[in-house]
């Protein structure tokens, strides 16, 4: 008589037999890789574009700030591909954003004319500045950590103390560094990406701006005690005070840059 067959349920009927396996019988191959979708194949060198495009971005900047371009220089694109060594697919997507955040125009079949600042520029900039920045002094009173507020009188101080002690050259980066820190650490107060990214394109039109400004000890020791007055009035938690002294800097700031002080 033949052995019951046994069944996945352990019982005899018309369930499928389960089938066992014999010694050195092969398993089952394992399940092939499946291939990349196409919106995979294509993430890589889309985010390689727009690294290549980033780059480009930051090399334009550099060279009109380290003025290799001239603020108001006509350029072709041909000229600034080779004095930037920048491809050109992302050269054009650069030069596109930089079209819409005013510090260059396209020419068709012409060239690239770079911003040159003049009065109304630095006005307006200014101007902008102070709108933004008034509030978040308001808010950087009420808000920032104690630490942080007497980190920067600190360094303002020791700043100040190297300038009287040495060369303008030797202070002017560690001068602008300190000034972007300041300024970065009050915008920050509000919170709000959209304001931030507002003032990361007005820093960029302070920089034309100053291109044909020479920091000077005088205005730089200015400039570092305007910082400490809004940063006192921060230490003090008192943001009508804080507003107040970030006004005064913008106005004395503007009128430096016209020359009037």
């Amino acid at each position: 008589m033949s052995r019951d067959v046994e069944y996945q349920d352990g019982k005899a009927g018309s369930a499928k037999p389960r089938k066992a396996l014999g010694k050195g019988a092969m398993t089952k191959p394992a399940r092939p890789v499946r291939a990349r979708t196409r919106a995979a194949q294509t993430k890589e060198p889309a985010e390689a574009g727009r690294r290549l495009g980033d780059l480009a971005y930051r090399r334009i900047l550099e060279g009109l700030f380290d003025r290799r371009i001239s603020a108001g220089a006509f350029i072709s694109q041909n000229e600034l591909m080779q004095l930037l060594d920048l491809p050109i697919q992302p050269l054009r997507d650069a030069l596109r954003i930089l079209e819409t955040e005013g510090i260059l125009k396209i020419h068709a079949r012409s060239g690239i004319e770079f911003l040159k600042a003049d009065l109304e520029l630095a006005r307006s900039t200014y101007q902008f500045r102070s709108i933004i920045e008034r509030s978040a002094a308001r808010a950087y009173a009420e808000t920032a950590e104690k630490a942080e507020i007497e980190r920067l009188i600190a360094d303002h101080q020791t700043l100040l103390e190297r300038l009287e002690a040495s060369s303008v050259d030797d202070v002017t980066e560690d001068m602008e560094a300190l000034e972007q820190r300041f300024h970065g650490s009050i915008i920050a107060a509000l919170r709000n990406p959209m304001i931030e990214t507002t003032a990361r394109r007005l820093k960029n039109y302070v920089a034309v701006i100053r291109l044909d400004l020479t920091w000077t000890a005088p205005r730089m020791i200015r400039t570092i005690r305007e910082h400490l007055d809004v940063l006192n009035a921060c230490l003090a938690r008192d943001p009508a005070a804080a507003e107040a002294a970030l006004a005064h800097h913008f106005q004395a700031a503007l009128q430096r840059i016209l020359g009037m002080v």
